[in-house]
């Protein structure tokens, strides 16, 4: 199981709340309450998504692919943005952000358009958890 034995890097520690983790990435939230825009960690020091070893890169595939399902049939985002984009923060994290034709950026791409937002408040963030841990295994730390 992915735990935090690497520091997170800084802006990922300062914009997110942590969630839990799953075998192969640790589960953040960007606090920006706007969007659900969850963010994975893989446990590597690899930096580019497409370096990792086949099965580590299938196991952050498969744990981002479990995140979405909880955005769609959970939170009923009907589109997910996914990417690995990793210009400003350069440890390796994957993203998994909830779309819909009402949203603030709609239909321009997240990264830049998004404005600052509320952030989450401790009784959302303690429902997701639960209902990420039943719905897609999540362990907290």
């Amino acid at each position: 199981m992915a735990t935090l034995t690497r520091q997170l890097h800084p802006q990922l520690k300062g914009e997110c709340h942590i969630m839990g983790c799953y075998e192969q990435c640790i589960l953040l939230i960007n606090k920006n309450a706007t969007l659900p825009w969850f963010i994975l960690v893989p446990d590597t020091d690899l930096i580019d998504f497409l370096d990792m070893p086949p099965a580590a890169m299938h196991a952050a595939v498969l744990e981002s692919q479990s995140v979405a399902g909880f955005v769609k049939n959970v939170l009923g985002y009907p589109r997910i943005n996914f990417g690995a984009i990793g210009n400003l923060v350069p440890q390796l994290h994957l993203h998994v952000i909830g779309r819909s034709k009402t949203d603030a950026c709609w239909p321009a791409p997240v990264w830049g358009n998004l404005e600052s937002g509320p952030e989450y408040d401790t009784e959302t963030i303690a429902l997701w958890q639960q209902q990420l841990i039943e719905n897609t295994g999540l362990q907290t730390l």
